[in-house]
């Protein structure tokens, strides 16, 4: 029976063990969207403290999917070397890592990225106001070719995987949500419409970096609206998302983010989605929500829920608790 503390192989993705620290917005660049000291010193003290897979945080691949003024950028060749000293940094303080691919969608602001929101429809994010422009399929393939050249970058600025963000209302799953894609082409509709973006995206990220780079995908598995994606839907399109190459999935919310209304203060409140996830699929999942405990974490190891536990915010409060998980458990 597998522990947080065993190894793990998802793809050609080796990790020492099942702590997977997920991507957390810090807002540290400045206008550029560059890696400076502030990134490394952060990661550096938490792969330093036993963390078996950092995922480092949303990156936009394009100015106009960019969320927030500083958020990190992998979005032009310039970057490269920063981004380059950042996965070796990760590397040297002996975890493995991963940079999350991201576009806004509508859930930006044109005074962030200088221009009218793209979406899948003119409908505005939950919580948003702002209405976006529905994309051409000429900003389709575009943003298609943005995925294609920010792959290329994560590659060879050493990153060790790669994972496209498909979840809390960013582009990929406003797509798949049918409460915010009310297209009515090839790109919208039922479900083979819904999820035909993510799941090009995902061939032209597998098609840039080769068959034996790992890659990621988070899936927000649930929207928690009436008229959003639900698990049931969920399940059908997960080994849709394994069949175009991806590795590893890493469960979590739709349209309603990272943290819903009504559930944010149970532990491990993805869980219950990722295990319905895990059931129909082959790859390694990974679980996540408000999860604390280093004996809650093992036990949804233990019980086969998921594979790999991805712990948030813990993590940031402090930087040692993988490091004092992993002895807490072994007693």
């Amino acid at each position: 029976m597998p522990s947080l503390a065993d190894p793990l192989t998802g793809g050609k993705l080796q990790l020492k063990n099942r702590i997977v620290m997920p991507p957390m917005a810090n807002d540290f660049s400045d206008e550029t969207g560059a890696v400076n000291d502030r990134h490394l010193d952060h990661y550096r003290a938490r792969a330093g403290a036993g963390v078996g897979l950092m995922i480092v945080e949303h990156s936009y691949i394009n100015p106009n999917g960019k969320m927030t003024t500083r958020q990190l950028g992998i979005h032009d060749d310039s970057l490269i070397p920063g981004l380059r000293r950042l996965a070796d940094t990760i590397r040297e303080a002996g975890a493995r890592s991963a940079i999350q691919l991201t576009h806004a969608g509508a859930n930006t602001s044109s005074g962030v990225c200088g221009c009218q929101p793209l979406a899948p429809s003119d409908v505005a994010m939950p919580g948003r106001e702002e209405a976006p422009r529905p994309m051409t399929l000429q900003d389709i393939a575009d943003l298609k070719e943005d995925y294609r050249a920010a792959a290329r970058r994560a590659r060879d600025a050493g990153f060790d995987s790669i994972e496209i963000h498909g979840a809390h209302g960013f582009l990929l799953c406003e797509f798949v949500s049918p409460h915010t894609n009310r297209r009515n082409d090839e790109y919208g509709g039922g479900m083979e419409g819904r999820i035909r973006l993510p799941l090009e995206v995902i061939a032209t990220v597998r098609d840039e970096v080769g068959p034996d780079y790992p890659l990621l995908y988070r899936f927000g598995a649930s929207d928690f609206l009436e008229d959003g994606l639900d698990l049931e839907e969920a399940r059908k399109i997960a080994p849709r998302l394994v069949a175009a190459g991806v590795d590893i999935l890493d469960i979590s919310g739709g349209l309603c983010g990272s943290r819903p209304q009504g559930l944010a203060d149970i532990q491990g409140f993805f869980v219950p989605l990722a295990a319905s996830i895990k059931s129909v699929v082959d790859v390694p999942v990974i679980g996540v929500g408000g999860i604390t405990e280093a004996v809650a974490a093992n036990s949804f190891i233990e019980a086969g829920k998921v594979d790999l536990v991805a712990v948030g915010r813990a993590l940031l409060k402090n930087p040692d608790w993988a490091r004092e998980a992993l002895a807490e458990l072994a007693g």
